[in-house]
């Protein structure tokens, strides 16, 4: 087994940052059809120096190994980063950091953590800046 499958297998045993968060600023949920994976991910997004950052962040659902490995590795990785920084993230930056290649049916599981990532910090994003504006 090589060092890639190593670090998937271990954060799929041993997730990072699994759980709930007590007070979450953002939340999304998605679910995969394809093979059942569902993903919940709670963001508690606060001031920085010169930005929002993620200062806290957990997940939560059910699902494959690639799954889980993704949302382990990529919590860990956007911990305290800018949020801009988060929806600049790619497909490709997921891909790399898992560092294993992936068959056609087990890439929607690698990036369903980033999708759930940047849709709730997107859309609560959205949404501070409609109630700011007086929109919502």
């Amino acid at each position: 087994m090589d060092i890639y499958r190593d670090a998937i297998l271990d954060h799929y045993k041993h997730p990072r940052n699994f759980g709930a968060l007590p007070s979450p600023t953002h939340t999304a949920e998605e679910y995969n059809a394809t093979c059942g994976d569902r993903m919940r991910i709670e963001v508690l997004v606060q001031d920085g120096k010169t930005e929002p950052i993620v200062a806290d962040i957990r997940f939560s659902g059910e699902g494959c190994a690639i799954s889980q490995a993704s949302a382990s590795m990529l919590t860990e990785r956007v911990l305290r980063r800018p949020v801009s920084e988060v929806l600049r993230l790619s497909p490709q930056y997921v891909f790399d950091m898992l560092g294993a290649s992936l068959t056609p049916s087990r890439v929607k599981c690698a990036l369903l953590p980033l999708e759930v990532l940047q849709k709730a910090v997107l859309k609560e994003k959205t949404l501070e800046t409609a109630e700011r504006s007086g929109v919502a």
